[in-house]
C-alpha cells in the first residue's frame, strides 16, 4: 500500500513534469509515448516487484493477437485471453493465497489493462470489419481505423498515468491527448467567436487537479479515522447480532458501507488528478461555460451520496468500469444484457464468492427498482410535495439496497454472507421478488 501511494504521488509529479516539457509543443509523438511507456513500466516493476511480469506477459500475447488475428474475430480472441487469464490470477488469489492477499496486488493493474484491452479490439473491429450503419453513433465515434503500432499500443496500455490505478480509457482519446489534439477537439464543439474570443481558449488543468487532490486527502483522513473502526466484519459478530434489534443494523450496515468508500474515494480521484495534470481528461464547456475536467472521473460523490435509484448509484460509482461494460457487453450482448452485463462484472472483478452473491443479487434489485420507478413514479410528479416525498423514500431504499447488496462484495466469502443475509432476513431479496411478480 505504502508503493501503491508513493507511485502514485510521483505519477503526479511525473505528469506535471510530462505537461510541462514533453508538451506536444515540445516534444513528438514517439517521444511521449517512449517516456509515458517506460515510466509506467518502472512504476509496475516498483510497486509489484516480479509479479508484474503478469502485466507484461498478458500485454505481449494480446498484441500478438491484435497483429495478427482476422478482424472479424480480433475482439473474440482478444476478450477471451484476456478474460482467461485475469481468472487464472483471481483464481491463483484463492487457491494459492487462501484469501489472505494485500488489497493493491497485481491483480489491479491487470483489472484495468483487461479492460483496455477488450476496448480497443472492440473498437478496432468496429472500425474496420464493420460497416459505419451497423454502429451507434458513440460506436462511429471511438471506432479505430488502423491497427496500432507497438509503440501505440504499449503506451495505451503501460503508461504511467494510468498503469496503477487506471482508469481506462478510449483508445482514439489517449492517441489524441499523445498528439496534442485532445483539447482542441473538444474545444471546437464550442463557437468561441460567439462568446467573444478571437481565438480558442487554453485551459489549464490545474485548479481541477487542486479540487481532486483536496477530496483525496479529506479522503484519506476518513480512511485512517472513520474506516478502521467501523469493520463490516461487526455486522455479523454474534454478540452484535444477539443484542441489537433489527432496524439498528440496518442503521449500522449503512454506516459500514459508508466507512468502506473513503479508499474508493481516494485511489479514484487521485488517478484522476495524474491524469489532468498531465493534460488528459479534458471533456469540453458545461452549460455555464466552465472547463470540465472528467472526462476520465471514476465517480460523482454528490450524485452517489445523494442518488434516489439503484441506476443513478451504479452510473456515478465506477463510472469507466460502467462504460467499459457497456461498450464491451451490454451493447453487444445477443440477449439478456442486463443479466450477462452483471455476470461479466462479477467475472472480472474476481472469484471470490461474495462477488457473485453481489452481483447477482444487483440483478434482481435492478430489475425490481427499474418496474417500481417505471410504474409509480409518474403518480408522484404532480405537485412538489410528493415529488419531495418521493425522493426521499427513494433515496432511503437505494442507500439501504445498495448496503444490502453490496456486503458480500466486501465480505468475500460464502459463510459470511450467508450468515448476513440470514440476519437480514433476506428482505431485499423477498421484496425485490414480490414487486416483479
Amino acid at each position: 500500500q505504502i508503493n501503491f501511494v508513493a507511485c502514485q504521488l510521483f505519477a503526479l509529479l511525473a505528469a506535471f513534469w510530462f505537461r510541462i516539457y514533453l508538451g506536444p509543443s515540445h516534444a513528438s509523438s514517439a517521444v511521449r509515448h517512449a517516456f509515458a511507456t517506460l515510466f509506467g513500466i518502472y512504476f509496475a516493476v516498483f510497486c509489484f516487484g516480479w509479479y508484474s511480469i503478469h502485466l507484461f506477459v498478458l500485454v505481449m500475447m494480446n498484441y500478438g493477437i491484435m497483429s495478427m488475428a482476422s478482424i472479424p474475430n480480433i475482439h473474440r480472441y482478444s476478450f477471451v485471453v484476456a478474460m482467461g487469464y485475469l481468472t487464472l490470477c483471481h483464481i491463483s488469489r484463492i487457491y494459492i493465497f487462501h484469501y489472505g492477499i494485500l488489497t493493491t496486488d497485481f491483480s489491479g493493474p491487470l483489472m484495468i489493462i483487461t479492460q483496455k484491452i477488450t476496448t480497443l479490439a472492440c473498437q478496432l473491429h468496429d472500425g474496420i470489419g464493420r460497416q459505419a450503419e451497423e454502429l451507434t453513433a458513440e460506436q462511429n465515434r471511438l471506432a479505430v481505423k488502423t491497427r496500432p503500432s507497438l509503440l501505440e499500443y504499449l503506451s495505451y496500455l503501460l503508461n504511467f498515468m494510468s498503469i496503477i490505478a487506471g482508469p481506462c480509457s478510449n483508445y482514439k482519446d489517449y492517441i489524441a491527448f499523445i498528439e496534442g489534439r485532445h483539447v482542441h477537439m473538444k474545444l471546437l464543439e464550442v463557437n468561441w467567436k460567439q462568446k467573444g474570443y478571437d481565438r480558442l481558449p487554453d485551459p489549464s488543468p490545474t485548479g481541477a487537479v487542486m479540487y481532486k487532490l483536496c477530496i483525496t486527502l479529506v479522503s484519506l483522513i476518513l480512511f485512517l479515522t472513520l474506516t478502521k473502526n467501523f469493520p463490516m466484519a461487526y455486522i455479523i459478530d454474534n454478540e452484535f447480532l444477539d443484542k441489537t434489534p433489527f432496524l439498528s443494523r440496518l442503521g449500522y450496515l449503512y454506516v459500514v458501507t459508508q466507512a468502506a468508500k473513503p479508499k474508493y474515494y481516494f485511489a479514484w480521484t487521485l488517478a484522476d488528478a495524474v491524469n489532468n495534470a498531465a493534460g488528459y481528461g479534458f471533456s469540453g464547456v458545461d452549460e455555464r461555460g466552465t472547463f470540465r475536467w472528467d472526462l476520465l472521473s471514476n465517480l460523482n460523490i454528490w450524485n452517489i451520496e445523494t442518488a434516489t435509484s439503484f441506476k443513478m448509484y451504479i452510473e456515478n460509482w465506477n463510472i469507466q468500469t460502467a462504460a467499459w461494460l457497456k461498450r464491451v457487453c451490454y451493447d453487444r450482448a445477443p440477449w439478456y444484457p442486463t443479466a450477462l452485463t452483471f455476470i461479466l462484472s462479477a467475472l472480472w472483478h474476481g472469484i471470490y464468492p461474495g462477488y457473485y452473491f453481489t452481483f447477482l443479487t444487483g440483478i434482481l434489485i435492478t430489475l425490481a427498482a427499474r418496474a417500481i420507478r417505471n410504474n409509480c413514479r409518474l403518480y408522484f410528479l404532480s405537485s412538489v410535495p410528493l415529488k419531495i416525498a418521493y425522493d426521499v423514500v427513494t433515496w432511503v431504499a437505494t442507500q439501504l439496497a445498495v448496503c444490502y447488496t453490496v456486503a458480500p462484495f466486501v465480505m468475500l466469502a460464502v459463510e459470511p454472507t450467508i450468515k448476513f443475509y440470514k440476519s437480514m432476513y433476506f428482505h431485499m431479496h423477498i421484496l425485490s421478488i414480490l414487486v416483479l411478480l
